[in-house]
């Protein structure tokens, strides 16, 4: 994790001498607490300076998912240190929408952080952690540095006194190239109105392997996807134009048909009407039938009746038969004289 950081550091000032053991509070440094606030943006810290947060504190008190994304922006050289000491830092981060401008601050037993995103990650953007992880990935090397340079000069002063010689002033090779970082960001604003546009970006500066270029690099495959990403959703919207065409031809059938149901219903209610009155019909025409049937059997008696009444009449008429011929004859044996 040593190297340089991706900018320029200002004004941090912190001892060299001061060991993980201490910043952690094992030793003279009291326990650093981190603890989450009701106030967004907010978190209760007794630590004295950034320095001393690191990345298993701040872990601790902010979402998992933020974290994690803010530990990938880091392994990406996505973050910007602008200005930093022991109490505030300054910076910007190449977040997957843009640039994102950061102020982290201790004050008053509060690290308070504001950031440009609107995010609603709480207590901290994704972008303010990373600005942590990358002061603290940057801090522990300089700290150790310093403290070579230090034993370096006071045994260089030592044996300047010993010799009776002065002791020479060591001097550390910058760690990122000024003129790199001038050009990057005379680049980048014009990059990202390109971007912003939707055209192709400038040609990038020739740089040499470092920082500066691999941030040319993040920002150019952020282009990339940001166009994948038009492309997609302009696939997606003519997909969407399709199925909403599709949509309303469905309707249109749906209606129709909802339509014809509805005629349809109409004319069955009516030949319900209808086979209501048919059955009120042949319920009337039952109880004809049976006052005919009723009719039919009185009829039937009536009959049997006359039929007794004409075998009466019919002996009636033999026995009137009988005693006509029996006159007859006796009419012819005795005539009168």
């Amino acid at each position: 994790m040593g190297g340089s950081p991706p900018c320029l550091y200002k004004g941090y000032d912190a001892d060299p001498d001061l060991t993980v053991a201490k910043r952690r509070g094992t030793l003279e440094e009291p326990l650093i607490k981190l603890e989450p606030m009701m106030m967004k943006n907010k978190i209760a810290c007794s630590a004295e300076r950034l320095g001393l947060l690191d990345p298993q504190m701040i872990q601790s008190v902010v979402e998992t998912n933020a974290f994690r994304i803010g530990r990938q922006y880091v392994a990406e050289n996505r973050v910007r240190i602008v200005e930093a000491d022991d109490s505030q830092i300054t910076s910007a981060v190449i977040g997957n929408s843009g640039l994102y401008e950061q102020t982290v601050r201790l004050k008053d037993g509060q690290l308070i952080s504001k950031c440009s995103c609107t995010l609603s990650e709480d207590p901290m953007c994704r972008h303010s952690i990373a600005v942590l992880l990358e002061y603290h990935r940057w801090v522990q090397p300089q700290q150790a540095k310093k403290a070579q340079a230090a034993k370096a000069a006071q045994a260089s002063s030592a044996d300047s006194s010993a010799n009776g010689k002065p002791a020479a002033s060591p001097s550390s090779p910058p760690d990122v190239k000024l003129g790199e970082v001038m050009l990057f960001v005379e680049w980048l604003g014009p990059a990202m109105k390109a971007i912003e546009k939707g055209t192709e970006i400038p040609e990038s500066p020739s740089l040499g392997p470092g920082d500066v270029s691999t941030w040319i690099h993040a920002i150019k495959g952020m282009e990339n996807r940001l166009r994948q990403s038009e492309e997609a959703h302009a696939t997606l919207e003519s997909e969407m134009r399709d199925r909403e065409a599709y949509t309303a031809r469905l309707t249109q059938q749906l209606q129709s048909s909802i339509q014809e149901t509805k005629a349809a219903q109409e004319a069955a209610q009516e030949q319900q009407r209808e086979i209501t009155a048919y059955a009120g019909l042949l319920n009337n025409a039952a109880g004809l039938a049976g006052e005919v049937i009723k009719f039919d059997g009185q009829l039937r008696a009536v009959a049997s009746e006359i039929l007794k009444k004409g075998t009466q009449l019919d002996k009636m008429a033999g026995s009137f038969k009988e005693v006509t011929d029996a006159l007859n004859t006796l009419t012819k044996k005795f005539p009168s004289k």
